[in-house]
């Protein structure tokens, strides 16, 4: 039986992606910070110090785990070791929310250390919800499924990519992680409305926001290109499309990433903070 209710367990209010250094400082001084995210592939070992921290964390944070290496969008069939893995984190940690990409990163015996894009199309559709179905019933609870951040579109493509989630999150039963700056970085690097995506998007399904940082550069032909780099501050104008989100689907739970090139943790906790006063002007 799937834990349908899983998703909602989060606080709608700010997260941080957490990072050991913060560790002293978040569980004495968390600031606006109601609940924290860790990437699954860092806390499948056995034991030693990052567990105990991250039992330690789970006493007093709403956790949420956020997968990396999975590989739903792949042609070969999930790794059965990873995905154990996986299920005994899950299982002893009890997460408030667990969530992948929608996105692939192997191939036969190799693993990219990216998370690749993949058209959509009716054959990509039904290989990521089969995918989809393994991993729910394996975890035993839902899963969210995270918009990808585009660089590139396929010629191929049947389905625009909020019309691809909604029928993925339909036949699988999954809710969806919004991530806002990556459908800020897509729309810019090919050319659409961020606002008319989150018409599309159906926010109803969305059982967690994401925010990063990007990095600006262009294409070699003098057209902006974007990159989600999660290496530093929240753009203002991601700030402002969060605001137009939050005002058509309500408060979620909003969590900011920042993985490379990681500030103290004030820094940090300053951008929790204008997150919390986003949702603050939210009508429950």
């Amino acid at each position: 039986m799937l834990d349908a209710a899983a998703h909602d367990a989060l606080p709608a209010a700010p997260g941080v992606g957490y990072k050991p250094q913060h560790f002293a400082r978040i569980t004495t001084d968390p600031g606006a910070v109601k609940w924290l995210e860790i990437h699954a592939e860092n806390y499948m070992g056995d034991g030693g110090r990052p567990l105990a921290q991250l039992r330690r964390l789970s006493e007093q944070f709403a956790m949420s785990v956020h997968g990396v290496g999975l590989s739903i969008g792949g042609e070969g069939p999930l790794d059965a070791d990873h995905l154990a893995r996986l299920k005994h984190l899950v299982s002893w940690l009890n997460p408030a929310s667990f969530s992948e990409h929608l996105a692939w990163s192997t191939h036969d015996s190799h693993f990219y250390n990216d998370l690749l894009p993949l058209p959509y199309t009716g054959a990509s559709l039904q290989r990521i919800c089969d995918h989809i179905h393994e991993v729910q019933e394996t975890v035993g609870r839902r899963m969210l499924l995270e918009n990808p951040s585009s660089y590139l579109a396929f010629a191929e493509s049947t389905w625009s990519e909020p019309e691809f989630l909604a029928e993925i999150s339909r036949q699988t039963g999954c809710g969806l992680l919004l991530d806002v700056n990556n459908v800020f970085v897509s729309a810019t690097n090919l050319d659409f409305s961020p606002q008319g995506y989150i018409d599309a998007f159906p926010l109803d399904k969305v059982g967690e926001i994401h925010l990063g940082g990007h990095d600006e550069d262009d294409d070699g032909q003098g057209r902006p290109l974007l990159i989600d780099s999660h290496g530093r501050e929240v753009a203002d104008p991601v700030w402002a499309l969060l605001d137009y989100t939050l005002a058509k689907s309500g408060p979620k739970p909003v969590l900011i990433e920042w993985d490379n090139d990681v500030p103290d943790w004030p820094v940090l906790e300053a951008e929790a903070a204008r997150a919390a006063t986003a949702l603050e002007r939210v009508p429950a």
